[in-house]
């Protein structure tokens, strides 16, 4: 009777978002050469990535959900296992960079980080694993839900404690944070949740006033690695720190506020921060298109994140599973998006955590691309139902 507005098979908006982001990268990394720290062209190789992981997305399309429901617990041990091997390989494949062991960066032609497709497939398979509770105990108790929190912390433990031993505390943390807001997101009894927020502030907190009192305890008794503690005191007190990282954090605050409002234009970077291409490349954002560049950059990810949410809430008529992945995807994005802008500009501690579709970087782009493509595939699905209910 009522036909859907919206394409089976194109989302224009969705579309429009990839653009936007795929613009924006290329734009700022060509920026972020100009200050010849590389022989690289990472615009070219960032296109190549792109295009590779496009190809992802468009295979992708051909995945039923139900094939990626019944796959999800297989892409989850294979992201375990590339976990482990990695933690095991020697030097000779996997040689550590900036103290962290996180890729396998000898092999031909190409460095892989096994954690960026781990997160996705720990989502794929948490929302299988909360889905398959619900339907077991679709009489929800307290006793029903804490059995469900126990089992999602496990299976988050489990890649958290290799990603942990890297080591690469930033990542470790995103894997709890999306374990944490798929939890609150699935339903359990508001008490335990009240109890695991109120539990998560106060060790955060307890951490950072260790780390900031204790600094010899947390190094030598809980074998914080004192890049990571540096990075803390740099953080809480800049001005009490002589360090790289307080180095950094100065560069990347003259970077942003150097853009002032409307920014520099094209081919104009000039600070010379270091990772201006990964880590700091909301900083050459803010100095090429200044505050409005850097304001609607944020805007544009609000908006994609709203997008998420309302298509999660959409999915749960037709597949909950569908819905949880949708929720995982956002968490993911709201922690990279947070934590990348917020060190940007210093109101978190300084991570290697890249800005999802905007960083350089092959295993990250390619495995961004693979969760546009699942929620490329899943906003289709959801079209067809919504159409099927309406006809």
């Amino acid at each position: 009777m009522f036909k859907s507005r919206q394409s089976h098979y194109l989302h224009l908006d969705l579309i429009l978002f990839l653009l936007f982001f795929i613009v924006i990268s290329l734009l700022a990394i060509n920026n972020a050469q100009q200050l010849g720290q590389y022989n690289d062209n990472f615009v070219v190789k960032h296109l190549v990535f792109y295009m590779l992981g496009i190809m992802l997305a468009a295979a992708i399309q051909f995945v039923d959900l139900e094939q990626l429901y019944k796959t999800s617990f297989y892409l989850y041990i294979l992201g375990v296992l590339s976990l482990v091997i990695l933690h095991f390989s020697p030097e000779s494949i996997a040689k550590p960079v900036n103290g962290a062991k996180s890729w396998f960066n000898n092999l031909p032609f190409i460095s892989i980080q096994p954690s960026e497709f781990t997160k996705l497939f720990l989502i794929l398979f948490l929302a299988y694993l909360i889905f398959r509770h619900q339907q077991k105990y679709a009489q929800q108790t307290i006793a029903s839900d804490l059995w469900l929190i126990a089992k999602i912390f496990g299976v988050t433990l489990i890649p958290a404690f290799f990603i942990w031993k890297q080591p690469d505390l930033g990542t470790t943390l995103v894997f709890f944070f999306i374990a944490g807001i798929l939890i609150i997101l699935s339903g359990v009894d508001w008490r335990l949740i009240a109890v695991i927020l109120t539990t998560g502030i106060a060790a955060a907190t307890a951490a950072v006033l260790l780390i900031v009192n204790f600094p010899d305890f947390a190094q030598n008794v809980l074998k914080i690695e004192p890049h990571q503690i540096n990075r803390v005191l740099t953080w809480f007190d800049p001005s009490s720190q002589d360090s790289n990282d307080r180095y950094h954090l100065d560069l990347s605050l003259m970077t942003v506020g150097s853009g002032q409002l409307t920014g520099k234009g094209m081919n104009s970077a000039q600070v010379q921060i270091p990772e201006a291409h990964t880590d700091f490349i909301f900083a050459i954002i803010g100095e090429s298109f200044g505050f409005v560049g850097g304001a609607v950059v944020i805007l544009v990810f609000f908006l994609f994140l709203y997008r998420l949410v309302i298509l999660g809430m959409k999915s749960a008529e037709f597949s909950p599973y569908a819905s949880y992945i949708c929720y995982g995807f956002f968490a993911l994005i709201l922690i990279h998006t947070f934590q990348n802008i917020g060190m940007t500009i210093g109101i978190v501690p300084i991570t290697g955590i890249p800005l999802l579709f905007i960083s350089y970087g092959g295993s990250t782009t390619l495995s961004t691309m693979m969760m546009f493509g699942i929620i490329y595939r899943i906003a289709t699905e959801q079209s067809k139902q919504e159409s099927f209910l309406f006809n």
